[in-house]
């Protein structure tokens, strides 16, 4: 399945990564975590730095330049103090908008992930799917583009959710919502109209795979459910390599960085060391006015 997935720099060449690399994977909150899985099978032996910019959480509630400095402001200091050999922006919202000014700024290479647009039309057999993701992904232009490069012959159901990512925040952190909640936020990614139903529903927000399994047992039909994680990571060891034989990786090569200490109670720290994160380290980074 292809994903339109990016790397490197347009602006100048980087050295090629060590034998071993530094992995840092970049989202506004715990979304990320569904990418940080699947890139860690991908690569075991790699150092994997999971940075978690939960103090300008939630991303589509700040404007487009807000955002962009933002990213860029933050990127800069995870850069500063990890050296990553190549960086997974695993949030939608800020790789449509974002990745050219990083590219730019910077000479290691980026990773990002946009809504699934292509890979669904191709496997959409009613021609009609969801796209499911944030207000701010749904708006931008580069959706639009994307629908009408690769799923002109579809009817395309754009679904910005104002909620789900934070839902998924709450699962993971031990304070589920109730079923009826999530039903209603999910209700309009299914659509049955003038003999076709919806098919296919693309996960646009790395955060919603978090709720995939409840979804998955809540929807009024089945559908085919697109989750972007395991393009990323096949696109990162496009790039950098597959894992490098006999290097075993140690207990200090994955870390946990958020950029404000809200919200680090003892559930959402549990989930992050059962996922390979137990060390956990607060780089602070308020919000100044975005």
């Amino acid at each position: 399945m292809g994903f339109d997935l990016v790397a490197g720099s347009a602006h100048r060449p980087y050295a090629a990564p060590p034998s071993v690399p530094t992995i840092l994977v970049f989202d506004s909150g715990v979304g990320g975590l569904t990418v940080f899985r699947e890139v860690q099978k991908a690569r075991p032996d790699a150092r994997f730095v999971y940075a978690a910019d939960n103090a300008g959480f939630p991303y589509g509630a700040l404007s487009e330049p807000a955002l962009a400095a933002r990213v860029q402001a933050v990127m800069e200091r995870l850069i500063a103090l990890h050296a990553p050999s190549v960086v997974v922006v695993a949030c939608n919202t800020a790789s449509t908008l974002v990745l050219p000014h990083l590219r730019a700024a910077f000479d290691i290479p980026f990773i990002g992930t946009v809504p699934a647009i292509k890979p669904a039309a191709a496997m959409s057999f009613s021609k009609s799917f969801t796209v499911l993701a944030t207000p701010a992904t749904v708006a931008r232009d580069y959706t639009r583009d994307l629908i009408e490069a690769y799923a002109a012959d579809c009817r395309v159901n754009l679904v910005g959710s104002r909620r789900l990512a934070a839902f998924a925040e709450a699962e993971l952190a031990g304070r589920p919502v109730p079923d009826a909640e999530l039903r209603a936020e999910m209700a309009p990614c299914f659509v049955e109209e003038a003999g076709r139903r919806t098919d296919v529903v693309a996960l646009s927000c790395t955060h919603y795979p978090l709720l995939l399994g409840r979804m998955k047992l809540l929807a009024p039909w089945p559908v085919m459910w697109i989750d972007p994680a395991p393009a990323i990571a096949r696109r990162v060891t496009q790039l950098i390599g597959p894992p490098v034989v006999g290097h075993e990786p140690g207990e200090d090569e994955a870390v946990a960085v958020f950029t404000g200490a809200t919200g680090l109670g003892p559930d959402l720290r549990r989930a992050l060391s059962d996922r390979g994160l137990p060390g956990i380290t607060v780089e602070e980074m308020p919000l100044r006015g975005e």
